[in-house]
């Protein structure tokens, strides 16, 4: 069972909160500019927003038209309590209802262990985004 509330909804409804998390995480913490965090892409995603008992939003996720999954950030206060594990189930699971046979991203490469946990397998080799290394990954359904 889901420690947190996840709620699902596309980036009108979700934008506030979601916007809150990737800027201390990305932004804030890791440096990267804001003008690369927030994209075009964003109006045409799922977006997935995590929320503790008290009604703070704690991680944020999405997923694109092309199954790619993106933006997943934690808050450093929530990290370690399960919650990037159940945004990411809870996009898997929209990926697959909506037919889509695989979901691919790009994780950056500290968290590839992560990833790895929930199924997905590393595609080729690593590279730098925004100052930061990735590396590719995608799990079929």
């Amino acid at each position: 069972m889901s420690k947190h509330e996840i709620k699902l909804g596309d980036w009108g409804t979700l934008s506030a909160d979601a916007k809150a998390i990737r800027t201390e995480v990305f932004v804030e913490e890791q440096g990267v500019p804001a003008e690369l965090e927030m994209d075009s892409m964003d109006a045409l995603c799922l977006h997935a927003v995590a929320y503790e008992a008290d009604g703070t939003p704690v991680g944020t996720g999405r997923l694109l038209p092309d199954g790619h999954i993106g933006r997943m950030a934690v808050r450093k206060s929530a990290r370690g309590s399960g919650v990037g594990g159940e945004l990411l189930q809870a996009l898997m699971v929209q990926a697959k209802a909506r037919g889509d046979l695989l979901v691919a991203l790009s994780a950056q490469t500290h968290a590839a262990p992560f990833y790895q946990r929930h199924g997905f397998a590393i595609e080729g080799e690593e590279f730098y985004e925004a100052g930061i290394a990735h590396i590719n990954m995608q799990r079929s359904f």
